[in-house]
């Protein structure tokens, strides 16, 4: 692969998909094989997190539980793509426009709301997606869910139906607009998952 052609015809690649479905991973080993600087958009603006304790936690924050306890599915579907379109895409665009050889992933990176940014000169878009099977046994793992009470299950069965819900909603976006994704699970490791996606991106 000629790294310096691919560098000089793209110099921001964007990395969308829904929770757990291996975003950073992939830009992390993006961002090794070719050398580029990668950042991901949690990092832009604060929302409920993952309704689980987190390492070096010993509680999860009220905020966060009454979050995901009170919103219906559709309600915390519809509020994060509203804060994604209100609070994180604005510093996306510019982050987009002024980007040499940076790799930026997230959820936030959801194709109805970067549709534009994608057509840019320069600029290359994947979205990363997995069955229901895939995303539950992930979001179990990672949250300790068979070690848990009842009312932390309630919470993460939660987060992971808006997961779900999300990862329909964004493939019905992606096809429409003939955007490209990968099924992750059709990959071995990341590292086959990055060459596959430069492989694509090389194609263009």
């Amino acid at each position: 692969m000629n790294k310096l052609k691919f560098s000089n015809e793209t110099r921001v690649i964007l990395i969308g998909g829904s929770s757990h479905a291996g975003k950073s991973t992939l830009a992390q080993s993006l961002a090794a094989k070719l050398n580029w600087n990668y950042l991901s958009t949690d990092k832009l603006a604060r929302h409920p997190g993952k309704p689980w304790i987190q390492p070096n936690k010993r509680f999860i924050p009220e905020h966060v539980v009454e979050h995901y306890k009170n919103l219906s599915l559709e309600a915390l579907f519809v509020d994060v793509i509203s804060h994604y379109e209100k609070n994180v895409l604005p510093q996306v665009e510019n982050i987009v426009c002024s980007g040499e050889h940076l790799i930026l992933e997230g959820s936030a990176i959801y194709p109805g709301l970067v549709e534009n940014l994608v057509r840019e000169k320069g600029v290359k878009a994947i979205w990363l997606t997995g069955s229901e099977q895939l995303f539950q046994n992930r979001i179990y793992n990672q949250s300790n869910f068979d070690n848990v009470g009842e009312d932390e299950k309630y919470l993460i069965e939660k987060f992971l139906q808006r997961t779900l819900l999300y990862n329909k909603r964004m493939m019905e976006s992606v096809e429409q607009l003939g955007f490209k994704y990968i099924n992750v699970e059709f990959t071995s490791n990341t590292d086959e998952l990055s060459t596959k996606y430069i492989e694509m991106l090389l194609e263009d």
